[in-house]
């Protein structure tokens, strides 16, 4: 492949907004914008004006925050979606017209003619109000190739700076993508673009196949988000741009993995662990083969390493893990045990694994102080917890904790009684040691209303980050329990100045 520069379009604002489920405020859309820009990305669809006031208030907060980044509306084939862009001082519309007999048909009820007419109307109304147009034709790769050929060299011919065929409902293969833009780049005089959805889990691998036959340009989402399976992954197709082709981006890798975590704490959304590039099992591992190679040498069972995206490795300990990742961890620990030690920690670690639980942190640093004689000081000690909740009330918590000969109280609110308690708990953690919450996961271990709950959290002090876990028949007592296994663990570490 030619080594050349791609633009990137990102449409998590528009194309991932529309995720079911995902509603962002206007400052949410901000803060993401922001986050973008600085990432590098050449395009944000921040959004499609038309669709209410609380949208056009993003766009405009975006269009107005002094960003690098082109901003960009969708827009419809009609002039009040263009006047709605305009009112958002937006610097281009991504004008979208489906072109497939099913949607002209079934949808629109207009003939090809009849559609290409209203299309280059909008068209012509938008470049005549000094906006920047990429034209793009919905449903393209169900579209008659002549009808799409035609139609898109009529929008350049109009005066549109950038064409887009959209694989729509994701039945592209890499082969035939690679046929369409090879035909498509050769006859339009503009740069191409492609947006590809995931419906077949292909949007990736056709994203690369239209840059390999000619395109110029990439639509893209974080994460993946979109429609049905989602659009083609941002952090997946600059990637692999850059490492199987040496195709630049502007977008900065080593950011990928800061801003999957920002769409996800803000959509709500979480990123499978297996997600590739920015999930957390990216780089993680657990079999004893692969943690050995790794420790000898990182490209046994890394492609690439988790820095160049901003990910970090992490050692997984269960059922599969080895001796040497073990041995690994207490001298990153800064503990010299004997090897009678570490067979024993090894052992029960296995153990715990073959019952089928996730070892935490917690749980493994349990072992080793048990194993080599190390007590566990609970520096913050439970005295006093009360949850209120009912359907005419807004559920309430406050809690009561000893800090060494300081007594802590603290009270919070939530949308239900678990996440009162979490942010009564949050406060009281943050208050006296900058701690936070990360991640929480609740599962049922057993069936029934009686069921009892584990739950999972991920807490970090800025500078390290465990995991802990809290068992019970109900799953405030466990919540809390999870927290403040978590919190005594970073602060009995940070007093023996361990990791």
């Amino acid at each position: 492949m030619k080594k050349r520069a791609v633009k990137v379009l990102d449409t998590t604002l528009r194309d991932g907004e529309q995720t079911p489920g995902v509603a962002l405020a206007p400052e949410q859309k901000l803060e993401v914008a922001r986050a973008l820009n600085d990432l590098g990305v050449d395009i944000i669809e921040a959004g499609a004006a038309i669709t209410s006031e609380g949208e056009r208030k993003a766009i405009k907060l975006i269009s107005k925050a002094g960003l690098d980044a082109e901003i960009c509306s969708f827009v419809r084939a009609l002039r009040s979606d263009v006047d709605a862009a305009l009112a958002c001082d937006v610097d281009s519309v991504h004008l979208v017209v489906p072109t497939s007999d099913i949607h002209l048909k079934h949808k629109l009820k207009k003939s090809r003619q009849e559609i290409k007419r209203i299309s280059l109307d909008a068209a012509r109304y938008a470049l005549d109000h000094g906006l920047v147009v990429e034209f793009s034709a919905e449903d393209a790769t169900r579209t008659d190739p002549t009808f799409l050929r035609e139609f898109l060299s009529a929008a350049v011919k109009e005066g549109a700076q950038r064409v887009c065929a959209c694989d729509t409902v994701g039945v592209l293969t890499p082969e035939k993508a690679s046929e369409l833009f090879s035909e498509l780049t050769r006859i339009v005089k503009v740069p191409v673009a492609a947006h590809c959805h995931d419906d077949f889990g292909m949007a990736t691998a056709n994203t690369l196949a239209a840059i390999q036959a000619g395109a110029q340009e990439v639509h893209v989402s974080v994460n993946g988000l979109g429609e049905r399976g989602g659009n083609a992954a941002l952090e997946e197709v600059v990637l692999a741009l850059a490492h199987f082709h040496g195709i630049k981006t502007g977008v900065k890798l080593n950011k990928l993995y800061d801003i999957s975590k920002l769409v996800e704490r803000l959509t709500g959304l979480p990123v499978s662990p297996t997600k590739a590039v920015v999930g957390e099992n990216a780089f993680a591992h657990e079999a004893g083969i692969h943690t050995h190679g790794v420790l000898v040498y990182p490209p046994t069972y890394e492609p690439i390493s988790p820095e160049v995206v901003g990910h970090h490795r992490k050692l997984v300990f269960g059922k599969h893990v080895g001796s040497h990742a073990i041995e690994n961890e207490l001298k990153r620990m800064g503990l010299k045990p004997t090897k009678k030690q570490v067979k024993e920690i090894f052992g029960q670690v296995k153990q715990l694994g073959d019952r089928g639980k996730l070892v935490t942190d917690t749980e493994l640093r349990a072992i080793v102080d048990a194993v080599m004689g190390r007590e566990l000081e609970e520096m913050v000690k439970l005295e006093e917890f009360t949850v209120v909740s009912g359907n005419r009330i807004t559920p309430t918590s406050s809690v009561r904790v000893k800090f060494g000969e300081k007594e802590v109280v603290e009270s919070g609110l939530g949308v239900g009684p678990v996440d009162a308690a979490m942010n009564a708990i949050s406060k009281v953690v943050e208050g006296m040691s900058n701690i936070r919450l990360q991640k929480y996961h609740v599962d049922a271990i057993s069936g029934g209303t009686d069921a009892v709950v584990d739950v999972v959290v991920k807490l970090t002090d800025g500078k390290r980050i465990v995991t802990a876990r809290g068992t019970s028949g109900d799953i405030i007592m466990a919540s809390v329990q999870a927290m403040l296994n978590g919190v005594n663990r970073l602060l009995w570490d940070r007093k023996l100045g361990g990791t």
